[in-house]
């Protein structure tokens, strides 16, 4: 098997464990890791050959840009407090512990070399997180603090694993330069951000055609990401930056085609990435297991010890920093997402699950120093990092699902279906409005505007029938079945249309792209 067999066999998992993943209620990206760790043993598998320097470029930008893209800004500015307290005080406060223990335990392994693992292993990964809370049902406020960590956290990790290998391999090291890299880092981030963001606004007007927006859409963070780079910023905030813009402000609400073409894009670019930036984890069993020949029981141990730390330092400063936002939330009216349980905090805790970044990290870990010498420890900070890495990702994906049932925490569904009504209601009722309008400026029939008016009626009612009386509710639910009906020969309708133009298309003397070309109305037309 050569590496392009190998990567169609991970796009093909990616695929496959989507569907497994909900029959056994597991999360599809530790079932994409179990695979890669079956086929690091086979022996006719070969070792992934992908630059360490390529995998956060390559995988990182798409990741990012399709989780932002199911969020909004109001919820980072909500959230802003339980963000930093997880994001930026946590990160930097497990890297901390992390390097003590790193430095106490392993010997001759130097400060900067433990703070540089403890860096890499700091934040939780934002694809893993999101993937398995997408899928447990859990409550929308804890979603949005595990997505709005694990977005925010990889930039802090990032630049502080930086600041730790600058002084692993030039031997010094200045608090205060540090310090200025990393608001200058944050800086050009976000500068990078928003000058890209304005500019593909402005080119997706300019394009108009819904195929060269989207296709847009997937240069659009890679740029974002290397641009910033080359400026020594942080390419993962560029990112991010970039998408909140383009998620707020590159939102036409009548261009439903774009909208549902590029919803179904990214979720297929999503699943693609994901499964094989997690199948690439499990295949990094190869080095591992060649890392600690020899050694398997004192290498064990230090990954063990390491990730006790993690786990534990998480617990540590969730209990009271979910207290604290707490007191803070009931005395001020913050309109923020904060756990409101014991057992919320407990699923936010066993949540922490490293992934994609944490393996790059260790990967791109240089060779040498300054000096000329080995960086110290490389192939055991490494061993250390993916022991980590597969502790979490793979124990507590593992059994996260059975901790949110034992733990009964769901999404509050009554608080949702009354926020769905509430949409309900200002859709009908901005219908209705723009209806008067037409007809203050058009003079409409009788009979057109009362068909008018119950249609603007239904537009509420198809989204939450519970908005309607009996009375208006069975009628409308009459109208419905009819309209089904009504559709469904209508839909056969033009199932035989599209039948008999395909048909055309291997009939002598046809023209291909005419055919295509008609085909393309009737698709409209059937989605319409």
């Amino acid at each position: 098997m050569d590496q392009l067999a190998l990567l169609f066999v991970l796009l093909l998992g990616a695929v496959v464990s989507v569907p497994l993943g909900d029959r056994w209620a597991l999360p599809a990206p530790v079932l994409m890791t179990l695979l890669g760790i079956v086929l690091a043993v086979l022996d006719f598998v070969p070792n992934v050959n992908v630059p360490p320097d390529l995998i956060l470029p390559l995988l990182l930008p798409p990741l990012l840009y399709a989780a932002v893209r199911r969020t909004s800004w109001r919820q980072f500015t909500a959230n802003k407090r339980p963000i930093f307290l997880l994001a930026v005080a946590l990160v930097f406060v497990t890297m901390v512990c992390v390097a003590a223990v790193a430095h106490a335990i392993v010997p001759g392994l130097p400060i900067a070399a433990a703070l540089a693992l403890g860096a890499l292993v700091a934040p939780p990964d934002p694809v893993a997180a999101t993937a398995v809370a997408g899928q447990l049902g859990l409550p929308r406020r804890l979603v949005s603090i595990l997505e709005g960590e694990g977005l925010f956290n990889d930039v802090t990790a990032i630049v502080l694993y930086h600041v730790a290998i600058t002084a692993a391999v030039s031997g010094t090291f200045s608090p205060w330069r540090a310090g200025l890299d990393l608001v200058l880092s944050a800086v050009v981030a976000v500068a990078v951000g928003l000058a890209l963001g304005w500019g593909a606004n402005k080119l997706m007007d300019l394009l108009g055609d819904a195929t060269l927006q989207i296709g847009l859409t997937l240069l659009v963070p890679y740029a974002s990401y290397v641009l910033a780079e080359e400026l020594h910023g942080s390419g993962v905030l560029a990112v991010l930056t970039t998408a909140l813009f383009l998620a707020e402000f590159a939102t036409d609400p009548d261009d439903v085609l774009t909208r549902l073409a590029g919803h179904t894009f990214w979720d297929i670019v999503d699943t693609l990435v994901t499964g094989v930036a997690f199948g690439l984890i499990g295949l990094e069993l190869h080095n591992a297991i060649r890392t600690a020949s020899g050694r398997w029981a004192e290498m064990l141990g230090w990954a063990a010890a390491v990730a006790g730390v993690v786990v534990l330092v998480r617990l540590l400063w969730l209990l009271p920093a979910t207290w604290l936002a707490q007191r803070l939330h009931a005395r001020r009216d913050h309109d923020e997402d904060i756990p409101m349980s014991w057992r919320e905090t407990v699923v936010m805790w066993w949540s922490g699950m490293r992934g994609v970044a944490s393996v790059a990290l260790a990967l791109a870990i240089p060779l040498t120093t300054d000096e000329g010498a080995a960086f110290p420890d490389r192939d055991e900070i490494v061993f250390i990092a993916f022991g980590v890495i597969m502790a979490t990702l793979v124990v507590q994906g593992l059994s996260l699902p059975w901790l949110v049932r034992r733990l009964r925490v769901r999404a509050d569904t009554d608080r949702e279906k009354d926020f769905e009504k509430e949409l309900a209601v200002r859709a009908a009722k901005a219908a209705k409005r723009r209806l008067r309008e037409i007809e203050a400026e058009e003079d409409l029939p009788e009979e057109l505007s009362e068909q008018m008016a119950r249609r603007a009626f239904d537009i509420g009612l198809r989204i939450s029938p519970d908005i309607g009386e009996d009375e208006r509710r069975e009628a409308h639910e009459h109208r419905v079945r009819r309209l089904r009906r009504v559709r469904r020969i209508q839909g056969e309708m033009l199932s035989a249309a599209r039948h008999e133009v395909v048909a055309a298309r291997s009939e002598p003397g046809a023209d291909p792209e005419i055919v295509d070309r008609v085909l393309r109305h009737l698709d409209v037309r059937s989605l319409r």
